[in-house]
């Protein structure tokens, strides 16, 4: 039997669906997109709670056909087509492990030349298998990985994380090699997920990109936050205890209604209070848990040149800014001039230290907004 989470406010992973606020509708049309025969982008940036949904949706498949295979891969990490196809080489016969030695070793035989190595994880104990593709094979070793999985009598989903890294590898034509691919599989459906919006969007809705209208398009939006509300409560009252209404709205706006941060400093609420009733609580916890993270931070800002940290700690004190080279914000900052400050904001962006809403720019992370706008 699974053991249950002590702390509800999930962080890191997904747990089952009584511990996912909401998302029902997105789950179900995700769903329903997959289903019937239409691979989905979703677009949203970090933090915002879209990894998550994509696991609640592939547990909903899973309920519902225990046959299905779902894989997930982040390729953030990936900085090549080869390692790309490594990764989704390895994830490919985990998951056909994770169905049983029968259709495990089928997958193996079939796709043997990718070499797969079989060994045991050494945290959880479980049989895993890692791939190591050579460079010069990676195109045939996917369009070998995609047509043997499409001819199994089984549905596949792949959901691909951080989709739009594939734009910073050296080889050329990426795009258009998965793309030739992915429009002739029947039984395997795709998510492609990014937190970098201009790039997933001209990705997917640009005329000269290969992927152009090729999926469907969902924009992750935060949670409704009388929903989330009753969610965190319900959390708190089946302890014994209450988290006050208006003590949740000031946590919701503080953040904007991002999911990661939101649940970050739920968790430690509910480890340290029976009833949150106060905003003392709330403003204590996140200045807690700020200062925590101030040896990364001051780190951080050795790695920048002075003009990036006057401008990332000016936006951060302003919260949002619309026009970071006007001459207000300049002269209200005693900011250089606006052609070098327009240097340090493409920088800033491209580290993505900022992020460009439609409204504004803002630190990317919250807690080192908070952290900024302090010193």
């Amino acid at each position: 039997m699974k053991k249950l989470p002590l702390n509800p406010f999930i962080c890191q992973g997904y747990e089952s669906p009584k511990y996912f606020c909401d998302r029902d509708k997105e789950t179900k049309l995700m769903i329903s997109t997959l289903y019937n025969g239409r691979n989905i982008t979703l677009i949203s940036p970090r933090r915002l709670g879209k990894t998550g949904l994509i696991w609640n949706t592939f547990h909903q498949i899973q309920s519902e056909n225990k046959d299905a295979i779902c894989i997930y891969i982040d390729i953030f990490p990936t900085k090549n087509q080869n390692e790309l196809v490594n990764m989704l080489g390895s994830a490919v016969f985990n998951a056909a492990i994770s169905k049983g030695k029968v259709f495990g070793r089928k997958i193996i035989d079939v796709l043997g030349a990718l070499r797969p190595v079989v060994g045991i994880d050494s945290l959880t104990g479980m049989p895993n298998v890692t791939v190591n593709i050579d460079p010069a094979q990676s195109e045939m070793s996917i369009k070998s990985i995609f047509n043997h999985l499409n001819r199994i009598e089984k549905e596949v989903f792949i959901a691909i994380d951080e989709f739009q890294q594939i734009t910073n590898y050296p080889e050329t034509g990426t795009e258009a090699m998965l793309r030739s691919h992915i429009q002739f599989l029947h039984n395997i459906h795709f998510i492609f997920s990014g937190s970098k919006q201009h790039l997933m969007s001209e990705m997917f809705m640009s005329p000269q990109r290969p992927f152009y209208q090729s999926t469907d398009i969902m924009n992750l939006l935060p949670l409704n936050e009388n929903v989330y509300y009753e969610f965190a409560n319900g959390f708190f009252k089946d302890n014994g205890g209450v988290l006050n209404e208006e003590v949740f709205h000031e946590l919701y706006n503080t953040f904007d209604g991002y999911t990661w941060y939101i649940q970050s400093i739920l968790n430690r609420l509910y480890e340290n209070y029976r009833k949150v009733e106060s905003i003392e609580q709330l403003r204590g916890t996140i200045l807690f848990v700020t200062e925590s993270k101030s040896p990364q931070y001051e780190s951080l800002t050795q790695l920048i040149t002075e003009n990036q940290f006057a401008l990332l700690k000016a936006i951060a004190k302003e919260g949002i800014v619309t026009e970071p080279t006007g001459k207000d914000f300049l002269k209200k900052y005693r900011l250089s001039s606006a052609s070098s400050i327009k240097t340090a904001l493409e920088s800033l962006s491209d580290k993505e230290l900022i992020y460009r809403q439609s409204n504004g720019y803002i630190v990317y992370d919250r807690f080192l907004g908070i952290w900024l706008s302090r010193l």
